[in-house]
């Protein structure tokens, strides 16, 4: 018995190791995965793996699951694709004209762009284009990871991410609004470029490049703010610095810091946005442990009843 365990858990080590290879090879060779069935597919292949050996109770929760996952994703992007279909006009100044404000009359955007953008690629044009990838890996990691090793835990990152995203869906639909870019396309803000996938091509990383233009095709451009990308870099942070020294912690909002000035500087984002998009994060986490602490006074008053 304790043998063919044994046996059970070293193929499923091996299958999860054989996987992460695979996973890292086919980002260098096909770009990251931004569309959701890719996503979500990789992830019930993990869970497939993860399964092995396990009882049929637990494969069966592995699948279920990864269903609610599915059901967070599909809920998220077709209420997103709809932000500007409910006959909410698209706001193109309003986030200009408070980033305008709050920088004393300057465009942070436009300044960014006529003070450091090049005709030739600079190295934080690269830094920025790899801070603003990894809002598709760092935030996904811990729904497959989690769930591999440690259920509860995975829950309570789950409860946060999905929060996060319905918060932020729900401006989306209320509050259309045009990024930078855009905006600048329609004439209501002075010229900037979307310079987000320049550097990429710096490095020969062309496969990288294309993911960013895939993700642009699918993505609805005026849900714009709040910014994901800076508010699920935050969440990230907080996630998994949450144990850490406070020094760890503060060290590691450069991260979320970086994004912010990357998302500006490739005209993705105002300021506004992303600094909205840290307080959506944040009162999803403070739900969330509002809703725990609730779940966990209730449970430890009928233990004591029983």
């Amino acid at each position: 018995m304790t043998g063919g365990h044994n046996t059970f858990v070293l193929v499923r080590k091996g299958g999860l190791l054989a996987y992460f290879v695979v996973f890292f090879w086919s980002i260098f060779a096909n770009g990251i995965p931004v569309d959701r069935i890719a996503v979500l597919l990789w992830m019930l292949a993990a869970f497939l793996i993860a399964s092995i050996g396990r009882t049929r109770d637990e494969a069966l929760q592995m699948v279920r699951d990864w269903l609610v996952i599915v059901a967070v994703y599909m809920a998220y992007d077709y209420s997103r694709g709809t932000a500007d279909q409910w006959g909410i006009g698209v706001n193109y100044t309003l986030l200009r004209d408070i980033d305008r404000f709050l920088f004393l009359g300057n465009d942070p955007g436009v300044w960014m762009q006529k003070t450091f953008l090049k005709p030739d690629v600079r190295w934080y044009d690269v830094g920025g284009a790899i801070v603003y990838m990894m809002h598709f890996v760092l935030p996904v990691v811990p729904l497959a990871f989690l769930r591999v090793r440690q259920r509860a835990e995975w829950l309570r990152y789950v409860r946060r991410f999905s929060l996060t995203l319905a918060l932020a869906v729900s401006t989306f639909i209320v509050f259309p609004a045009a990024p930078p870019w855009m905006a600048s396309e329609k004439g209501y803000f002075p010229p900037i470029q979307r310079i987000t996938g320049r550097g990429w091509w710096e490095l020969n990383l062309k496969t990288v490049s294309q993911t960013l233009d895939r993700g642009a095709a699918v993505l609805n451009a005026v849900a714009a703010m709040p910014s994901l990308h800076a508010g699920l870099s935050l969440l990230a942070v907080m996630w998994f610095t949450r144990n850490a020294r406070m020094w760890v912690r503060i060290t590691a909002l450069s991260y979320p810091l970086a994004m912010t000035a990357a998302l500006v500087y490739f005209g993705e984002h105002y300021v506004i946005d992303c600094l909205i998009g840290f307080a959506v994060v944040i009162s999803a986490w403070k739900i969330a442990d509002a809703w725990e602490a609730r779940r966990d006074t209730s449970s430890s008053l009928d233990q004591l009843t029983n």
